[in-house]
């Protein structure tokens, strides 16, 4: 998804640029679950125990829990970087943070566990392969742990992992445990998750995140570690064929370069090659790609997430905003569309009738409310479709009428072409995360 220029804390996120996006090895994957499930702890324990932490990193983290006075080295401060954070205990935005191992590259968005930041996990898990939700043995499975998997399924995320967490303060009980998975498959049933795996673990103690469990020796399945690095994720997951967004017109003003035309932007989904022949949006007309070129010249071929000019044979009248994609494969073209959103404003609600700036891909253009379907009750699932406003982190199903055409797709089979964000035109803050048409699988 994208995210507007200013005030866009509750946005859909475009991840840090640490690892190259399109790396085979590459996962991501977002915590999420309720306030002191032990998600920051976990994640340190991770980076702890894979050895794949500095030695001042760890010499800071040291000095400051003998500050607090804690007899132990609180790994959750590896992931709680803001030093409000760290005042007030908790995690209140999403925290990135990166490591490897010999098997897999990852990237890790540590998600708030407050109610008040629904909006901050949906920016998290938007990238996600993995949703890692936790889940405190002793309290079981609340609110959060069934909201977060609602949101989990609602973005796509492929995979599901269900960490049951502080096994150590339940005496590492098996009936504990599977009484959680229980429970939480239940309820999970009715989304129809696509793959879910559940482990029981002691982030504080270590147990079952890098290395096995002695003191459970009734739990037969891989360590947390093990089964990430074993994960298949496929590298590209939409489902239709060539979206090129155009971002920018390239017309060099050089003598030697007067007749060059590119147009530039990154690659959504399918493969393009010099010689295929193109649909170009909103205007109609074919043609055939000429070359693509990158900043390193030009290549045979193009992919996601590749940035990359493309030229065409034919003399188009293409700008920002446009799309290129195949002849016999093309997105919707409409004005109206119907997507379920995440409310991120907090100074205001959503009510029919508003207007918004919508940012669909490269294209902008206003859109306004014309009608609210429903509102999600993420706990029960059910639908309230009496609801006259939507407020901050509620979802719900809206319709819209948008000024100028869009070009989209369905959220579940492309994620960039099927989501969209709203922007309140008068003080330029993110006000929505939109998915066209986007409803959990079997919901």
């Amino acid at each position: 998804m994208t995210t507007a220029t200013e005030g866009t804390e509750g946005a859909v996120a475009q991840e840090p640029g640490v690892y190259e996006a399109g790396s085979t090895d590459l996962l991501r994957f977002a915590t999420a679950g309720s306030v002191d499930d032990g998600k920051s702890t976990l994640i340190g324990r991770l980076l702890f125990d894979s050895k794949t932490i500095f030695e001042d990193q760890l010499e800071s983290v040291e000095q400051v829990s003998k500050d607090r006075g804690n007899d132990y080295t609180d790994l959750a401060l590896l992931t709680d970087g803001l030093r409000s954070e760290r005042e007030q205990g908790i995690t209140i935005d999403v925290a990135y943070r990166y490591f490897a191992t010999p098997k897999r590259k990852f990237i890790i968005a540590d998600t708030p566990g407050h109610i008040q930041y629904t909006r901050n996990m949906v920016t998290g898990a938007s990238t996600a392969d993995v949703a890692l939700i936790l889940v405190d043995a002793r309290k079981g499975v609340l609110e959060q742990s069934r909201r977060h998997t609602f949101l989990a399924t609602l973005l796509g995320v492929p995979h599901v992992v269900v960490c049951v967490n502080k096994m150590d303060l339940v005496d590492y009980s098996e009936e504990v445990f599977e009484n959680i998975r229980s429970e939480f498959t239940e309820f999970a049933a009715r989304l129809r998750v696509p793959d879910m795996t559940f482990i029981p673990v002691s982030a504080l103690k270590g147990d079952n995140v890098v290395d096995r469990s002695a003191n459970m020796p009734w739990y037969e399945g891989t360590t947390l570690l093990s089964h990430l690095e074993r994960l298949h994720v496929a590298s590209d997951r939409n489902l239709v064929d060539v979206r090129f967004p155009v971002q920018y017109v390239i017309r060099p003003q050089q003598n030697d370069a007067r007749d060059y035309r590119g147009y530039a932007g990154t690659v959504a989904s399918g493969v393009m090659k010099p010689g295929d022949r193109v649909l170009t949006l909103p205007s109609g007309l074919e043609s055939t790609i000429e070359s693509i070129d990158t900043a390193d010249g030009p290549v045979d071929e193009a992919y996601p997430p590749m940035s990359v000019t493309v030229r065409l044979t034919d003399e188009i009248d293409i700008s920002r905003g446009d799309m290129i994609c195949r002849p016999n494969n093309s997105p919707t073209v409409t004005q109206d569309i119907d997507a379920q959103i995440c409310w991120m404003d907090e100074s205001a609600s959503l009510t029919q009738g508003k207007k918004y700036a919508i940012k669909h891909t490269t294209r902008w253009a206003r859109a306004m409310v014309k009608g609210i379907n429903y509102r999600v009750d993420v706990n029960t699932l059910h639908r309230d479709e009496e609801v006259s406003e939507i407020k901050l982190n509620e979802i719900a199903r809206i319709k819209l009428r948008v000024t100028q055409p869009l070009f989209v797709d369905q959220y579940q089979t492309n994620h960039q072409t099927g989501s969209f964000i709203l922007v309140d035109e008068s003080t330029n803050r993110t006000v929505a995360a939109g998915m066209v048409g986007a409803v959990p699988h079997g919901y």
